[in-house]
């Protein structure tokens, strides 16, 4: 039987090599002055943001540039561009790049055309946003999935809380998804990002409110990942890899959309507010191997699933024991994608995991987890990261 559900998606979705070209067709069709949002003018993508000029332009747009995305986007780079948006009174705003790039120009969306700031407008403040500029998302890497989700995550540094804008207005009106424009991601990045979009589907197929449709969406994610990530590291220029990965990231992105994910995000969310050094995907594989062994008996089915799309071998295993094989398979996963990481290297000592552990509950992800995790147990999981090797 299958259960009711409700699954939600207004964005519209171009994926395939060559997409690229048809973002200033798409951007015309929400208002004529852009704000184009981008990381500084750098290599490898400074080729990528001015192409994307020269297209919006083609289609007679007034372009606005804000170079300033960070990674973990902080308030006070999102208001730094919240302010040319508003002076230069834009109508549409283009975001491009990874996951710190699309969540800034969701913010700034949001911010533009509201009073006060976008950290007023966070999933649990009231009033919530009534309107926000249409957004389009182009990425260049394959791992938050932030093209498809009504999610906008940033940080305030002073109180080293990081948090999120939630709200169905700010999905993107489109989102272009073009495998050659991850073709000169460094290997670390497509790992860390790969390794999100792994997360993302595997958080979103345990999380108890996932339904039929979000689980089929969820396991096409993990598939891919399985297949591509390590190729897509290793041969950063495999058009094919990369499309694989990309499509990975998208299942994820369109399963947390509607199912959500559990307590690896909620601890790194945190994890990158105190240490805005550690890159996100880097924070979940801190934490992935505790977390894997803590969880597998209360979703021993689900575990056994995704062990089977490791090794197809494991069919002949009771679920029990393929679902504590999984746990072993992620490990080897992020050993062979260079993601086998340990607190010390990011000078990380047991005070500040102790302070990570005790705010831990500040988001709600770790309630959708099949079995709660107390803060205590959260330490503990941390402190098992702090000796890894």
């Amino acid at each position: 039987m299958i259960n009711n559900f409700l699954y939600e998606q207004t964005t519209k979705i171009l994926f395939g090599v060559g997409t690229f070209n048809r973002i200033g067709i798409e951007t015309a069709k929400f208002g004529r002055r852009v704000l184009l949002v981008t990381e500084s003018d750098k290599p490898p993508l400074a080729a990528v943001y001015d192409k994307a000029e020269a297209l919006l332009k083609k289609e007679n747009l007034e372009v606005f540039r804000f170079t300033g995305v960070i990674p973990n986007p902080t308030t006070e780079s999102i208001n730094l561009g919240t302010e040319i948006a508003r002076k230069q009174k834009i109508d549409v705003v283009v975001g491009i790049g990874g996951g710190s790039a699309l969540d800034t120009a969701k913010a700034i969306a949001v911010s533009a055309v509201n009073e006060g700031q976008a950290w007023d407008f966070l999933f649990y403040k009231k009033p919530q946003p009534q309107r926000t500029l249409p957004t389009i998302a182009v990425t260049t890497t394959s791992g938050t999935g932030s093209q498809v989700t009504q999610v906008a995550v940033m940080t305030e540094t002073v109180t080293r809380t990081k948090s999120a804008i939630y709200n169905n207005l700010i999905f993107p009106k489109a989102a272009v998804i073009d495998p050659e424009l991850m073709a000169t991601i460094p290997a670390h990045i497509t790992a860390s990002t790969g390794f999100d979009a792994f997360a993302h589907s595997f958080e979103s197929y345990l999380n108890i409110n996932s339904s039929v449709y979000t689980d089929m969406v969820a396991l096409e994610g993990i598939k891919n990942c399985v297949k591509f990530l390590e190729r897509a590291v290793n041969h950063g220029d495999d058009l094919d890899a990369r499309t694989g990965m990309a499509w990975a990231d998208l299942c994820g992105g369109l399963a947390i959309a509607n199912a959500g994910v559990t307590l690896p995000h909620g601890i790194g969310m945190t994890i990158s507010g105190y240490c805005p050094h550690i890159m996100h995907g880097e924070s979940l594989a801190l934490t992935y191997p505790s977390f894997t062994r803590f969880t597998f008996p209360y979703a021993v089915q689900k575990f056994a699933q995704v062990a089977r799309l490791f090794n197809p071998g494991y069919s002949s295993e009771t679920d029990l024991k393929a679902a504590e094989l999984c746990c072993e398979e992620i490990d080897i996963f992020l050993k062979k994608i260079g993601m086998w990481l340990g607190f010390k290297e990011f000078g990380v000592d047991r005070h500040t995991l102790r302070e990570i552990a005790n705010r831990s509950h500040d988001l709600p992800d770790y309630k959708a987890n099949p079995v709660i995790a107390d803060i205590d147990e959260i330490y503990r999981q941390l402190q098992v990261g702090l000796e890894r090797t």
